[in-house]
């Protein structure tokens, strides 16, 4: 009877991550008095494993998620079918670019071709693809007059752009969880990251401007936080 009490209190208090860096359990303390927000998961990949938004998404949050995967975004469709479930190529606006595939549901894939360069690993094919923007998306879907709570962006390399002209004030978000990637090492691994490179990065400088600051950084997840959000 003692060991089903004790497994029932750690069942209580422990909770399992399914970011790849932890960085899920920091988002959801931040917002363990929300009990239903909205996230944005651009990067999304997969609808539980390595994951930002599952977590929330289990205990009643929804949103928008975004993957250039079609593949990706039929499992979201399956799994997580209260969501807005987009396959869409994200950028700083409307264009045609080319897009480094490496395989279906490959965390690879990219449209940097400079992060392409200094990976071991080499794309399959290269496809144009058209892109859009998140401020089309956000208009397009049912959330566009919602209060936003969390944008979790992983695009191997392209967040910048694709929030270089994001309406920041429009959207008013509350927090921003941001990958960062340093392409001057030959091998990009989560180790190889520091601090002075993080407050040189456009990613940073931009952020700063919008009146973000960074309160958090698990290996290369940045987390920043709009200055008007109480935690």
């Amino acid at each position: 009877m003692k060991n089903i009490f004790k497994k029932i209190y750690y069942n209580k208090y422990t909770k399992i991550s399914y970011s790849i860096s932890g960085v899920d359990l920091i988002i959801d303390r931040m917002f363990s008095k929300l009990k239903k927000g909205i996230y944005i998961d651009l990067g999304c990949n997969h609808p539980i494993k390595h994951n930002n938004t599952y977590l929330l998404h289990k205990r009643g949050w929804e949103g928008i998620n975004i993957d250039a995967d079609e593949k990706s975004i039929k499992e979201f469709k399956n799994l997580r079918k209260n969501d807005h479930n987009i396959s869409a190529l994200v950028s700083n606006k409307k264009d045609k670019i080319k897009y480094y595939f490496y395989h279906e549901r490959s965390a690879l894939n990219t449209v940097d071709a400079k992060l392409v360069k200094n990976r071991k690993a080499k794309p399959k094919k290269v496809i144009v693809r058209e892109t859009t923007t998140l401020n089309d998306i956000i208009e397009n879907s049912p959330y566009k007059k919602s209060k936003l709570n969390l944008l979790s962006i992983d695009i191997e390399n392209h967040e910048y752009e694709a929030l270089k002209n994001f309406k920041f004030k429009r959207y008013n978000i509350d927090c921003i969880v941001i990958e960062i990637l340093n392409t001057s090492y030959k091998e990009i691994e989560t180790q190889n990251q520091n601090l002075d490179f993080i407050l040189k990065s456009n990613v940073f400088k931009l952020l700063k401007k919008n009146d973000y600051k960074l309160i958090n950084w698990v290996n290369s997840d940045l987390v920043f936080v709009n200055k008007k959000f109480k935690i």
